[in-house]
């Protein structure tokens, strides 16, 4: 496990569904020794604990914002906590202070990882994650004023397309190893 050197690390990655938040904020809490908060997770658990598919829990959330604000304010105390990495939409602007990591791929390639992780058709992969992107885009901005499509507030961008699994994390790696030996010696200020 690489050393954090006494310094905090707040990782905090964004991005849409089967883009590979998960896996690469799983394998980064796995090599620096942080906690891993997944607020896709936290909503996933909801919708079972109601009886409900997460397609509902959307729907419905539209009509009810507690449901996010129960997301959000797990995932905005265990920012404060520190040595975390925080996965879900709203993550990076949820965390102040962190490393904020934006994963992409090409839509088609979305699907077919949802699909295959969810064991749906392709078709109802991309209908459903379409909608729940819609309704979620919809929801972050009447009840937050944030527009997820505004990558401007991330410290790097990643394609998970163009690499695989391992050579993805490997490079978040390496930024992530030189981002604490430039804040140990106080050359990182962090994006709000």
């Amino acid at each position: 496990m690489p050393s954090l050197g006494g310094c905090r690390l707040i990782i905090a990655i964004g991005g849409k569904h089967g883009t590979g938040k998960s896996t690469c904020a799983k394998a980064l809490a796995e090599s620096y020794g942080l906690r891993y908060i997944s607020a896709g997770e936290t909503f996933r658990r909801i919708a079972r604990e109601r009886g409900i598919s997460i397609k509902e829990l959307s729907k419905f959330s539209e009509k009810d914002p507690s449901i996010d604000r129960i997301v959000d304010e797990r995932t905005r105390e265990e920012a404060e906590k520190d040595d975390v990495v925080l996965e879900g939409q709203l993550a990076p602007w949820l965390a102040k202070d962190a490393l904020k990591i934006y994963v992409t791929a090409p839509t088609k390639e979305r699907i077919l990882r949802i699909s295959r992780r969810d064991s749906l058709g392709y078709e109802e992969a991309e209908r459903e994650t379409l909608m729940r992107e819609a309704s979620e885009k919809k929801r972050y901005e009447e009840y937050y004023g944030i527009n997820v499509d505004d990558l401007s507030i991330y410290d790097l961008i990643i394609d998970t397309g163009l690499f695989s699994k391992e050579e993805t994390v490997k490079i978040l790696k390496e930024v992530i190893n030189t981002t604490l030996k430039l804040s140990s010696k106080g050359k990182v200020q962090w994006r709000p």
